[in-house]
């Protein structure tokens, strides 16, 4: 057999072997085109074996002996390199030609089941920068973030690490861990082979969870085993925690002792546990200890805790070990040489209350600036009835003296309170209830915020707010020196301007090609240049890009690629920095805002700054004051992205969870039949379609590249539309089980966002941007007759007016359609007849409202509120005439607003999938604490020195 014949069968097969049976032979007619001695072969290999795995000789004979070589591909994975073989498999570094990346393409030694595949997607939700990124699985591969740099075991193998640097790589450990044991993933295989230290020092731990999805259905038992069945071996023998050794039930503990083998292996040289063969091993895990004598005396408390044998009496949590960690750090060994982490700066100094912060406030604020002070910490407590925000906790005045905050009233309900910090009280201000994310005018007099739909401002002092605009979306503000205030009151579209003194939002900023959202503005110091984040997608920032735009010329100007939340924060003369949230970590650099240039290279400040890199939002604020030294204060939390719940709500409040699988969804849609349910789900790769099945509890990507978003389903379920932002904008048709390429139906040169079929599947309603109008709603004839490839016709307009219109929704007979429109100067839900748009308009929802949903019984259409109820409009037709009844509350149950669509009705009429609030309070009172850093310019000098 030639050599192009051998690799052209073995390219079929390896396709074939990823598709399910029922598949194959429709696969087979189109990829051997005729070719009937091919077919054969293929047909052949692939009978081998019923679920062919690399077990069968078939498939080693085409996975693993047939060696891949540069230049072959895998789905859209272009081979480079090989770079190992290991426990689980072989090792490719791979060209993906899709993204434009390397990437490492890890085979392994099974074929995954669904549950192996479930599992892995599990630990793809998983984004922290101590942790390998899993970007997409195959059929029997997995494609990861490529790493630079030796294994943990090979620096082990030249003999013990210093113990500051032991110390410092088993933080960075912990930290991963932590992410992970948050989302309920546990390793289950941590060893040095699984970790890599780059050259910069980032430790990324390797494999997390891929075991068990890799081995599990092979049944192997060697010394490097996963397997999580009761009564079977799991782990690599000499890092098994004694109930691994027994084969029982492992939790997150497991990787704590895991944990402690490594660091203990770290400092002496050796394990702790070692025998002459696996069962010695084995022996000395389950009944000796450590020899303790090559451990130094402060470390042995931590070793101990974690190598505890029981695990009811081990420590249960891997932030304690971060803890102890820190504490040995400080109190043992050598002074730490070089540039510290931000925990090490100065020692943390735990206030309280206000009142004690608020003593060495005025001390600092008394003094003479004489130079550079030390950076200081305070962690301060905003008092028992403080509340945590979603999106900002803690407000702090442009002249350092004032902290604003939400609280929970008297009344129950949530409302603004402000506290000077050189005194103990905090004083509620009226009228601002359900306000959140404040803002300050520049004088420090007054304040801005969102409140019940509205955009509204106060004085500091107290008095009736007064409302400045609509604002049923709240994606940041800020409040320039002339009286102007940039607000992002949208979700798909530019900034608006609004004058202070309140009046009808004016266009400030233009979506540029490809960008979707643009959000989080800050108005810089002479009120000529605004930062704001631009990104392609509105659920996802860590793709988004930082920008500045000059008002006048509106020209704007790429800073960053690759972050959020970009703030300014002035320090000498002209110059200054500029710092935002990139992947949990806050980075900073050296920035001129007169050329609007960046100087040098960012770096990393703070790893503990809670932020939402699904909406693009952090949990801080800052002021130059006092004497210029500069102060910042934050929400201590996760910078990476957190797991949204999807729970069941019925109408009498009940909440029941929906989707266990951890995850950040956004935008869910139920199928015709209501057995799946479609979503997207953000990770920081960006966004891209899943689809839930509900009885078999799986779930399953739909597309990849992260650029797709809101999913909407046909008639029949067969398959589904969304909105790509790959390159532009497009609305693409793609099958709904996941087989086949997606489909461009159109192409926009602005944001375009497809929302529904109509009942008979031959019109998709959708809306756009349009330069004059905004947001305009258009349908898109479709000829499905061969529906795996359907023609689009000639689109055509539906409602375009100065006001707003989106969201539009065709009513179970196709006679009406609802959407939003702003044309009363707030977002409200409107039905008019389908298709002329004319002979009627009937608005539905009072004091505002976000998205209308048809019931399939012809007879109620919900809409949700602008604070994020679910309201309930019977209605009836007579003849041409739409007659809706009173809304009524359908639930008291608030639900959380991802920053776009974030419900679904089932299609039963009955029950809502929804996001359920955060918890706001805490479990108890007094459980707000916010971290103040004094002297946080001062810092930013000494760490960028090219700033000064």
């Amino acid at each position: 057999m030639t050599p192009e014949r051998w690799s052209q069968i073995k390219e079929v097969f390896r396709l074939a072997l990823g598709l399910p049976e029922s598949e194959q032979s429709r696969f087979l007619e189109s990829a051997c085109s005729g070719d009937a001695e091919l077919r054969a072969e293929v047909e052949r290999l692939l009978a081998g074996n019923e679920e062919p795995t690399w077990q069968s000789p078939a498939a080693k004979l085409f996975t693993v002996a047939a060696e891949l070589a540069p230049g072959d591909t895998i789905a859209h994975y272009r081979i480079e390199a090989r770079l190992g073989e290991g426990g689980m498999g072989v090792v490719y570094k791979a060209r993906d030609t899709r993204l434009g990346r390397s990437v490492a393409l890890k085979f392994v030694k099974a074929q995954f089941s669904s549950r192996g595949q479930r599992e892995a997607r599990a630990v793809a939700a998983l984004n922290h920068p101590n942790i390998c990124t899993l970007h997409d699985v195959g059929s029997n591969y997995m494609v990861m973030e490529l790493i630079e740099g030796p294994t943990l075991a090979e620096r082990i193998a030249k003999g013990p690490i210093p113990l500051q640097e032991a110390l410092e790589i088993a933080r960075q450990i912990a930290e991963g861990l932590e992410a992970a044991h948050e989302m309920g993933i546990v390793h289950r295989d941590l060893k040095p082979a699984n970790i890599k230290v780059t050259a910069e020092g980032r430790v990324k731990v390797l494999d997390f969870g891929l075991a068990k999805a890799g081995r599990e259905e092979a049944g192997l038992a060697s010394d490097s085993l996963t397997l999580s069945a009761p009564g079977m071996i799991m782990g690599t023998v000499g890092y098994m925690s004694p109930e691994q050794a027994r084969g029982q039930k492992v939790d997150k503990r497991t990787d704590i002792w895991a944990f402690g083998v490594m660091l203990y292996e770290m400092v002496a040289g050796q394990r702790p546990f070692e025998g002459d063969a696996v069962p010695d091993t084995l022996a000395a895990i389950i009944t000796r200890e450590p020899d303790w004598t090559k451990i130094p005396a402060g470390l042995q408390r931590v070793l101990r805790l974690c190598l505890e044998k029981d695990p009811h009496r081990r420590l249960r949590d891997i932030s304690g070990v971060a803890l102890l960690l820190e504490a040995t750090g400080g109190a043992e060994g050598p002074a730490r040489t070089g540039r510290p982490s931000h925990k090490a700066w100065i020692a943390a100094v735990a206030v309280p209350t206000v009142i004690a912060a608020a003593a060495l406030w005025a001390a600092w604020r008394a003094g003479k600036d004489v130079g550079s002070y030390p950076l200081t910490r305070l962690s301060v407590d905003l008092g028992p009835d403080a509340l945590t925000g979603l999106n900002l906790t803690a407000a702090i005045s442009p002249d350092g003296r004032r902290l604003v905050f939400p609280v929970r009233a008297p009344d129950g309900k949530q409302q603004l309170a402000t506290r000077l910090l050189d005194q103990a009280q905090t004083t509620l201000l009226p009228g601002t209830d359900n306000g959140h994310d404040p803002f300050f005018s520049p004088d420090s007099q007054w304040l801005g915020f969102f409140a019940d739909g509205k955009l509204q401002k106060t004085s500091v002092q107290g008095g009736a707010p007064v409302t400045l605009c609509d604002a049923t979306f709240d994606l940041g503000a800020s409040w320039g020196e002339g009286g102007t205030i940039i607000a992002a009151l949208n979700v798909v579209s530019g900034l608006s301007r609004v004058p202070a003194a309140g009046g009808r939002p004016q266009p400030s900023t233009e979506l540029g090609k490809g960008e979707s959202t643009h959000r989080w503005p800050q108005i810089l110091p002479g009120g000529q240049v605004i930062l704001f984040t631009a990104s392609p997608s509105i659920n996802g920032m860590e793709n988004a890009n930082i920008e500045a735009m000059r008002l006048k010329s509106r020209v704007t100007k790429t800073l960053v690629v690759g972050g959020y939340f970009g703030r300014y924060l002035p320090s000498n003369g002209d110059a200054g920095y500029l710092v935002y949230l990139h992947q949990g970590v806050l980075f900073g650099v050296a920035f001129d805002p007169v050329r609007l240039e960046l100087q040098g290279a960012p770096v990393p400040i703070l790893e503990d700054v809670a932020a939402s890199p699904i909406e693009g939002g952090a949990q801080f604020d800052s002021a130059a004051a006092p004497l210029g030294h500069g102060t910042l204060v934050y929400l201590v939390g996760k910078g990476a992205a957190q797991t949204q719940p999807v729970v069941w709500l019925d109408s009498s409040g009940k909440m029941q969870p929906l989707i266990g699988i951890p995850g950040r969804y956004s935008m869910p849609r139920f199928s015709p039949d209501g057995r799946r349910l479609a979503l997207t789900m953000t990770s920081s790769n960006g966004t891209d379609i899943y689809v839930y099945e509900l009885e078999r509890q799986t779930m399953t990507r739909l597309t990849l590249g992260g650029r797709a978003q809101i999913p909407v389903w046909s008639p029949d379920g067969t398959h589904m539309v969304f909105q790509s932002s790959a390159s532009g904008f497009e609305i693409e048709w793609i099958r709904s089980d996941g087989s086949g390429e997606p489909q461009q139906l159109l192409n926009g040169q602005n944001t375009i966002v497809p929302w529904a079929f109509s009942p008979d599947g031959r019109r998709l309603a959708y809306f756009e941007v349009n330069p004059g109008t905004v947001y305009d709603i258009s349908t898109l004839p479709l000829d499905t007759s061969d529906p795996d490839h359907p023609k689009p016709g000639r689109p055509e307009p539906f409602l375009a007016t100065p006001s707003d219109e989106m969201a539009p929704m065709f009513s179970p007979d196709g006679r009406w359609i609802a959407y939003r429109s702003n044309e009363s100067g707030t977002n409200e839900i409107y039905v008019r007849p389908f298709p002329s748009g004319r002979g009627g308009k009937w608005q539905i929802s009072t004091g505002g409202g976000l998205y209308g949903i048809w019931s399939g019984n012809g007879k109620e259409l919900f809409y949700e509120t602008a604070d994020n109820r679910i309201m309930v409009v019977d209605y009836t037709v007579n003849g041409d005439s739409f007659v809706p009844g009173k809304p009524r509350l359908w639930s008291e149950k608030q639900i959380y607003f991802t920053g776009t669509s974030n419900l679904a009705l089932a299609p039963d009429g009955k029950r809502f999938a929804v996001f359920p609030m955060p918890d706001a309070t805490g479990p108890e009172k007094g459980t707000v604490h916010v971290t103040f850093l004094l002297n946080f310019l001062d810092e930013l000098r000494r760490r960028i020195p090219t700033g000064q």
